[in-house]
């Protein structure tokens, strides 16, 4: 994925990614700023676009 001026906002306008993230908005995880951006998941060296959630410390994804 690409990012584009005319699309994405400078990166010191991103909110930081947290260790734990979910697109659950009932998860304790989801941290809805961070939708407002185009963020990407890469997981064993792939590009994953299925991911519900993830946690970077634990190394998982589902």
């Amino acid at each position: 994925m690409t990012d584009t001026a005319d699309t994405a906002a400078p990166a010191d306008d991103r909110p930081p990614l947290p260790d734990h993230l979910s697109v659950d908005p009932r998860s304790p995880h989801h941290v809805a700023a961070v939708f407002h951006h185009d963020i990407g998941i890469r997981f064993n060296d792939k590009e994953r676009f299925d991911v519900e959630e993830y946690c970077v410390s634990e190394g998982w994804i589902r």
